[in-house]
């Protein structure tokens, strides 16, 4: 992906060690979602994920839509921004980019390549595709502190609810095939999933 290319693998390693939450490091303090991007680059972290998602999915929605997208198309461009984050989270460099910024610039290029596989004009640049988070001085504490009430929240969801959020998610199914494996129709897989993430978005609180 061309959002991607540019960026060299695994920065996240030499700079955010594994178990470093809660530690004071030497390095300057990251973004606290930059942080969250490690955790997901280092050990798969589901929770750090969620707690991601939660906060950007309806930012991004909203950014979309004020550029010009389709309600629908403007959250499936931001869920399949956020499965990127979750498979390429690797190739984040903090010392390059915010993680806003990072982000951002994922789901500007989808939707340039959306665009052009629809044959629709290509949106102009926009300055606000890529607004940057200011850095915290406790960001690694704040992103644990995060972390753990996703977690929470993650297991508080229904049944129902978190069979979706895992297979869409942590198992990168598409939502065609989750309406086969559950049996369910494709709009049920879409309500729960905005069902869960509006739970989480409750649960963790406004600031996730």
């Amino acid at each position: 992906m061309h959002a991607l290319g540019s960026v060299e693998a695994a920065p996240c390693g030499s700079t955010f060690p594994a178990g470093a939450f809660g530690r004071a490091m030497s390095e300057p303090p990251r973004d606290e979602h930059g942080a969250l991007i490690c955790a997901i680059a280092e050990r798969g972290d589901r929770a750090a994920f969620a707690a991601l998602f939660a906060h950007f999915a309806p930012r991004l929605k909203a950014h979309l839509i004020r550029l010009g997208s389709r309600a629908d198309a403007a959250e499936e461009l931001a869920q399949e921004t956020l499965l990127t984050v979750w498979r390429k989270a690797a190739l984040y460099d903090p010392a390059r980019a915010g993680a806003a910024a990072w982000i951002f610039a994922i789901a500007r290029n989808l939707r340039i390549d959306a665009a052009r596989h629809a044959r629709l004009p290509l949106p102009e640049p926009d300055p606000a595709d890529t607004p940057e988070a200011p850095p915290g001085a406790d960001a690694l504490v704040a992103a644990a502190e995060r972390a753990r009430r996703v977690r929470a929240a993650l297991d508080s969801l229904p049944r129902e609810q978190a069979e979706v959020v895992r297979l869409a998610f942590f198992d990168d199914r598409p939502h065609a095939q989750i309406e086969q494996a559950l049996g369910i129709p494709l709009g049920t897989v879409k309500s729960r999933l905005r069902l869960a993430m509006a739970r989480l978005r409750t649960l963790v609180g406004d600031g996730a």
